[in-house]
């Protein structure tokens, strides 16, 4: 099991000095249960949340280099893959899933930003479990989990962003809350992180 992270805590993604090469980020939301024994009886679920994730690619300067969202599901030349969008958040685990292959990103890459964002404007007070995880691709061990439960009327989280460091990958868990239908609306949040 890997390191749960607190918001703002940053910790090392190589153990031992190895070298990390291909990772996972996968993010995961349930939608909030509606209280009470009406509720229940009556179909009283919270319904679909169609929350997006997306992966902003920066420079050393903080310049965006490429984007990986549910319209654009590959970038960096393929180094970045997302594996498609979920529109409901129905089921357990990861509802999506981002792929980087670190060895295959240019030196020109400083970070990777994960955010989170509700493509229908509904607020995170409809969203439970918002979380995201970073796993080693190749052995499947769960490196780091960042969980938020914080409800709100914002519609768009910045994760966790992953940078290099001394020719080392660094997760840094961020969880702010921002507003925005799509990564476009939340740039100047985003890049605020950098």
């Amino acid at each position: 099991m890997g390191v749960s992270l607190t918001k703002g805590q940053k910790v090392s993604l190589s153990k031992d000095g190895a070298g990390l090469t291909r990772i996972f980020m996968g993010l995961g939301w349930d939608a909030a249960k509606k209280g009470g024994l009406l509720g229940g009886l009556f179909g009283g679920g919270g319904g679909d949340i169609d929350l997006d994730a997306s992966c902003l690619v920066f420079d050393d300067a903080g310049q965006p280099v490429d984007q990986i969202w549910f319209r654009q599901l590959s970038g960096v030349n393929g180094a970045i893959v997302h594996t498609g969008d979920n529109v409901t958040g129905a089921g357990d685990g990861d509802d999506e899933t981002i792929k980087v292959d670190l060895s295959r990103l240019p030196a020109s890459v400083k970070s990777l930003v994960f955010v989170v964002n509700s493509f229908r404007g509904q607020t995170f007070d409809k969203v439970a479990n918002a979380k995201c995880r970073v796993v080693d691709d190749t052995s499947g061990v769960e490196l780091a989990s960042f969980t938020l439960s914080e409800a709100g009327s914002h519609t768009g989280l910045v994760m966790a962003k992953i940078y290099r460091h001394n020719d080392e990958w660094k997760i840094h868990a961020i969880g702010e809350k921002t507003v925005g239908k799509t990564f476009h609306d939340m740039m100047p949040a985003i890049q605020g992180t950098l």
